[in-house]
């Protein structure tokens, strides 16, 4: 995964990708039970939202039809075939996990995207575009075949993936694209790719509007630098190049819905693209490094007068918190004002100059890697003071950002089914009870991970003799079985199977004044009963050595 549901300034809240949408045309069901957040404001997204979206894209892909209106000349160094030729189309068929009856293999959907030789026989595209896939296929263009591809490399945290072609005789005459820099302001980009509306490449030119800190709607918890583009991204845009004097800008990956705003595009920039690169040299992703720190913007003279800043200043922002276990741990405290960060003023409101652009001083950290150290200035107490913090990923992040790739982890007990808290599980149940949301909203906030690193619920009960009346007790977190203290799943499994049987099993939940009490002589032909009524096969999945196993802090 990615960074951060906590990026340095927006530490203390659960971030939200608003109204920006992955835009690979999967299916509009999927893209509301998987991709939806349901922690938004509810007119945030919607499925009228949805359509609205899908209908402007309709018509913004149809204009982009006619060469005449909206065709970009493409320039050097390439000619524009030698372009189309490393520009692919990309089939994904994909296996979507059931968070509702995990025991189940899923539902099979898909969708199609674009993509570009970044090297000879690897493309670059979104994450977005070919994750949870059982088969890829890649199109070449003017060629009518399909030929069978791989995924190498993923980074859901950036939205970005490296796919090989299985067969790379096709593509021995394509030129991989070369990487440029930032485009300016104002400047003109061309988006190249295959969207909904017709089977053929499509382009369009906009001009970029903006370069700033974006919710990254893959991961719904990241933020990274994103440019704004007026240029069209419809459905199947995304994971296609942004090209700027014929070298690759910028990756289209997703806008903004027609209900709120017209031709608001975003594309993920070169450095996030290079930093992806450089990352997987090794041969493997080891994700986004995090201060993992709140910052407060000091802009009120009296406040700066009273941390012994000069008033009329525009250097310094405020450390409002330090996340346990994050890099910062121990070096940085509450209250103190940051100055710089490897040589480079931060303003009052967090930002720092980098590449002639202001941006969240979080850019500087977003071009580390883990093991990488940053300096920084700070005032502490009214007294300068130098530190040197060495970078690593925040892992608690995690809760709060989709999760894909992975088969959902339960276990079942006499019917009832519990399953570690995250953004699959909150919007795949449609959690509702307090404790559960407030664990979740606050989680890193409050620190919760430093004794719960995973929250276990009750998701579901299958109704049998064994669990009568127990319905109230549905979506509710646990806390102890028979006064042992459950951190993560493996503990609740423990504990639902001692060495030593006890004559009952009595589950206490966070918040409730009553537990569940489970005869224990009655658990087994309840077991057996229960998995032949419902048809469920295993009775628990606690993960395998390819997951992500739960991360135990401090």
């Amino acid at each position: 995964m990615g960074p951060r549901v906590r990026r340095s300034s927006d530490l203390a809240w659960p971030h939200s990708p608003g109204l920006r949408w992955p835009s690979d045309a999967l299916h509009s069901q999927f893209m509301m039970t998987i991709r939806i957040s349901l922690l938004k404001p509810a007119w945030l997204i919607t499925a009228l939202g949805l359509s609205l979206w899908t209908a402007s894209a309709q018509e913004q892909s149809s204009e982009t039809e006619t060469p005449a209106a909206k065709s970009a000349p493409v320039g050097p160094p390439n000619t524009s075939r030698d372009l189309y030729e490393s520009i692919v189309e990309i089939e994904c068929a994909s296996l979507v996990p059931d968070y509702q009856q995990p025991w189940n293999g899923g539902r099979e959907t898909g969708g199609t995207g674009t993509g570009f030789m970044i090297a000879p026989n690897k493309f670059v595209t979104n994450a977005h575009v070919v994750a949870d896939n059982t088969r890829l296929l890649i199109k070449k263009y003017g060629d009518p075949e399909k030929y069978a591809a791989k995924l190498l490399h993923i980074a859901h945290d950036c939205d970005l993936a490296i796919l090989e072609c299985s067969d790379p005789i096709p593509f021995a005459d394509a030129k991989p694209l070369d990487i440029g820099d930032i485009p300016k302001l104002e400047s003109t980009v061309t988006v190249i790719g295959y969207p909904l509306g017709g089977r053929r490449l499509s382009t369009t030119r906009g001009v970029v509007s903006r370069i700033d800190f974006q919710p990254y709607s893959h991961s719904g918890a990241d933020l990274h630098l994103a440019i704004q583009i007026d240029a069209a991204i419809n459905p199947g845009n995304s994971g296609g190049p942004v090209l700027q004097e014929g070298k690759v800008v910028g990756v289209a990956f997703q806008g903004i819905s027609g209900a709120v705003a017209q031709n608001v595009g975003y594309m993920i920039p070169t450095p996030v693209l290079r930093r992806f690169l450089q990352d997987i040299e090794d041969g493997q992703y080891d994700r986004y490094v995090d201060l993992a720190i709140g910052d407060f913007d000091l802009i009120n003279p009296a406040q700066r007068l009273a941390l012994g800043l000069e008033p009329d200043s525009s250097v310094g922002t405020l450390v409002a918190s330090v996340s346990n276990s994050g890099s910062c741990d121990g070096m940085l405290e509450e209250g103190d004002v940051l100055l710089s960060i490897d040589g480079r003023e931060i303003a009052s409101n967090g930002y720092v100059e980098v590449d002639g652009e202001f941006v969240n001083m979080n850019e500087i950290v977003e071009r580390r890697f883990k093991g990488d150290k940053v300096d920084m200035k700070i005032l502490r107490d009214g007294q300068p003071k130098s530190v040197e913090i060495e970078l690593k990923p925040f892992d608690p992040y995690l809760i709060q950002a989709n999760t894909y790739d992975k088969r959902p982890r339960y276990a079942t007990f006499a019917g009832l089914t519990f399953q570690p808290l995250d953004r699959n599980l909150m919007a795949a149940h449609n959690i509702e009870s307090m404790a559960a949301r407030y664990l979740y909203t606050f989680y890193v906030q409050d620190e919760l991970f430093d004794e719960r690193p995973e929250i276990v619920v009750l998701t579901s009960i299958l109704p049998d003799a064994i669990n009568s009346n127990f319905g109230g007790f549905q979506h509710s977190v646990v806390d102890k079985i028979n006064d042992q203290k459950i951190k993560n799943l493996q503990d609740l499994y423990d504990a639902l199977h001692p060495a030593e049987v006890p004559e009952f099993y009595v589950i206490e939940f966070f918040g409730k004044g009553l537990p569940i009490v489970v005869e224990s002589a009655r658990v087994e032909a309840a077991d057996k009963r229960i998995r032949a009524t419902y048809e469920v096969g295993l009775d628990s999945y606690l993960g395998s050595a390819e997951d992500d196993v739960p991360v135990i802090f401090n």
